[in-house]
């Protein structure tokens, strides 16, 4: 297999400083998932409420937004290295609490460390790979893929955990990612960053936030990581809850959704610099929005299984190619990474406990189904993007 156009022209730093970008954006594909794997396990485990466990989820998206603030400004007084040695440790002491108490608060605050440690490593990678790799779509889109290929193999890592463990056995598998975490933050020690550069920068500049592009890209991304977030985090409560399938399935469709988010990601890869960012969005909206219903209108096994395919490949590229879409706006502010993971993320966090909240109140599916108006709400931002970027293409004609 040949290296992808942008690898071969880095140098030996930077191609290592990309490998161990790589490496811990699979680890936190895992423990992202496998978040919302071990949730009926732990909630079965510690007697926890559909609104408690829909807590938990929210709190690791406060977290996940706080790093948006917190990683954008911490590199600037410890340097980028130190800053994200510092908040991977944050996952490793969330796991540990996780596997050593039921109290409800300490679980909150577990899960707000993961997410802390999870939205730091996503500002970090989306980045650094943006600037290593001169906002090459491709690069993204890898980046993302290497995420996906992390999130298919949690589902199994949970499966096998339980078989050698039983019940408990979900505790062999967060202590496999504390091991994982410590072992990349081993690589990243030894990356050799340069923060002059971005130093030199006015750091403190918020002028982007005036950019059209960079507001209809906040939107996009805020309504899908509304809808991501909800179904990454409750797919298999759904399936188990509504009774339309076993653990052990509702676990492998689980692992088949980011197998085909992998392949979706890895398509994008190759297409996204032959197809126009705008377009390649709008087919991918409307493939989510029509998959998703798709799912929610049956309990036939195999239709659900082809929907969860659907589904995947068309969520794939959608946050990659948004961030690529304002990738020149990243690379010039680098404050921009942060507030646009924060107030997109705000998404993430309230999707999830709206989803717990209403399935206490009136059943699983409708929590679910709120979904859909998140979903509906980011193809109306698709459709400005798409109407910013024929104005610009008749300006630049003209």
């Amino acid at each position: 297999m040949s290296k992808p156009s942008f690898y071969t022209h880095l140098t030996s730093d930077e191609q290592y400083i990309l490998k161990c970008c790589f490496f811990v954006f699979a680890v936190n594909g895992i423990y992202a998932v496998m978040l919302g794997s071990l949730l009926p396990l732990i909630s079965s485990e510690y007697s926890l409420s559909n609104t408690i466990s829909g807590s938990l989820l929210s709190a690791h998206q406060v977290g996940n937004l706080a790093a948006g603030f917190i990683a954008g400004i911490l590199p600037v007084y410890l340097g980028r290295k130190k800053a994200i040695l510092f908040l991977c440790s944050f996952v490793a002491v969330g796991f540990i609490i996780m596997m050593t108490t039921g109290n409800p608060v300490w679980l909150l605050l577990g899960f707000l460390f993961i997410g802390i440690s999870r939205g730091s490593i996503a500002n970090f990678n989306n980045t650094v790979v943006n600037e290593v790799s001169d906002s090459n779509p491709a690069a993204l889109n890898l980046l993302h893929s290497i995420f996906a290929i992390g999130a298919l193999t949690a589902p199994f890592i949970v499966i096998l955990s339980m078989h050698l463990g039983g019940a408990g056995g979900w505790r062999i598998a967060t202590g496999f990612v504390v091991f994982l975490v410590i072992l990349a933050m081993g690589f990243f020690s030894r990356m050799n960053l340069d923060d002059t550069a971005r130093k030199k920068r006015k750091v403190t500049s918020y002028e982007f936030m005036k950019n059209r592009n960079f507001q209809v890209g906040v939107g996009i991304l805020f309504f899908y990581l509304c809808a991501e977030a909800a179904i990454t985090g409750w797919l298999v409560k759904y399936f188990i809850d509504a009774g339309i399938m076993t653990t052990a399935y509702a676990q492998v469709l689980n692992a088949l959704l980011w197998t085909v988010i992998l392949a979706g990601r890895l398509t994008c890869t190759y297409i996204g610099s032959r197809i126009p960012k705008e377009k390649l969005l709008t087919a991918m909206g409307l493939g989510f929005a029509l998959f998703y219903l798709l799912l929610l209108s049956t309990r036939q096994v195999t239709v659900i299984t082809i929907a969860i395919m659907g589904l995947g490949f068309s969520m794939a590229g959608i946050y990659p190619t948004t961030v690529a879409s304002v990738g020149g706006t990243l690379k010039e502010y680098p404050m921009a990474m942060g507030i646009l993971l924060i107030i997109s993320g705000i998404g993430s966090v309230m999707m999830p406990i709206i989803t717990g909240a209403l399935s206490d109140q009136f059943g699983i599916f409708i929590g679910m189904a709120a979904v859909v108006m998140a979903i509906a709400l980011m193809m109306v931002s698709v459709a400005v993007n798409n109407h910013l970027w024929v104005k610009e293409k008749k300006g630049a004609i003209t």
